[in-house]
């Protein structure tokens, strides 16, 4: 049910996906992110809540400098700069083992957060936005998260068909920069440019994504896709972001990016045991 990849990482041990979903912490050092603005936007803060979310069982950690909620405010790269890098260069300090995922659509953040210590970088533009990110991708072999985001996509196109397509250009994209596909994880971009009935349908459907042949994430949690429907606030999206995440699971996810670790790591454990059988007892 869940295809087996192995994705090479800079410097570092590469990532296995496959049975074992992985979790990726959310960590936004941003004052103005839709869930948890303001919070974790100091070096210590940061440090703090980076611990708290490596014991609760994340796998990943996915800084971002930049909110992309509707209506924010862009940021410029310096100001990106200096919110992330410090944070990168903390938990390098730190001694943090865990793979580091840069959240950016602006090659020069990557590629600064790269040569700090980041693994990942995270495009919410899935390489069609700056012509340069593919190439800061391939320089470092670094993998890269492409995300779906196509504002401009024809209404009328089939919807899973034209997420596939978009995805398929990404990846084209990636390979005539030189960035392998094993260097790829493919992310369908619940809450962006889709209405409330597509997130749902593409949740249903995302099996059909496998037909790409890259690892899927799965990034639903708190969004505005489980608010509409359940008609609640961010901090109360909790259990359907649990539900949303082991429905990604089921569909065939490989890695599930959340605020709440703790939560979707004990949910996840449980939907593997009951898809692939429990742990052999030990002792």
């Amino acid at each position: 049910m869940h295809a087996t990849h192995t994705i090479s990482l800079p410097g570092r041990p590469p990532l296995l996906l496959g049975q074992r979903p992985l979790v990726m912490g959310i960590l936004n050092v941003t004052p103005d992110s839709f869930s948890d603005g303001g919070q974790h936007n100091r070096v210590a803060g940061a440090l703090a809540h980076v611990r708290q979310m490596l014991a609760e069982g994340a796998d990943i950690i996915d800084i971002g400098g930049e909110s992309t909620r509707p209506g924010a405010a862009p940021v410029g790269v310096q100001e990106e700069l200096d919110r992330v890098m410090p944070v990168i260069d903390a938990l390098i300090a730190e001694g943090i083992t865990a793979p580091i995922s840069i959240d950016t659509y602006k090659p020069l953040v990557a590629d600064q957060a790269i040569q700090a210590g980041a693994s990942i970088i995270n495009d919410v533009h899935g390489l069609q936005g700056a012509p340069e990110m593919a190439e800061v991708a391939a320089l470092h072999g670094a993998p890269v998260i492409v995300m779906h985001w196509d504002n401009a996509r024809d209404p009328a196109a089939p919807f899973i068909g034209a997420v596939m397509d978009y995805l398929a250009r990404s990846i084209a994209i990636a390979e005539r920069a030189g960035l392998h596909r094993d260097r790829l994880i493919l992310d369908p971009g619940f809450g962006f440019g889709k209405s409330l009935a597509e997130n749902y349908q593409l949740l249903d459907r995302l099996a059909e994504l496998q037909a790409l042949g890259l690892p899927l994430l799965v990034g639903t949690s708190r969004k505005s896709m489980i608010g509409k429907l359940l008609d609640n606030q961010p901090e109360e999206r909790l259990a359907g972001t649990i539900a949303t995440t082991v429905l990604g699971y089921i569909k065939g996810g490989h890695i599930f990016r959340v605020h709440d670790v703790r939560a979707a790591s004990d949910a996840l454990r449980v939907a593997q045991a009951t898809l692939y059988g429990p742990p052999e007892n030990r002792g």
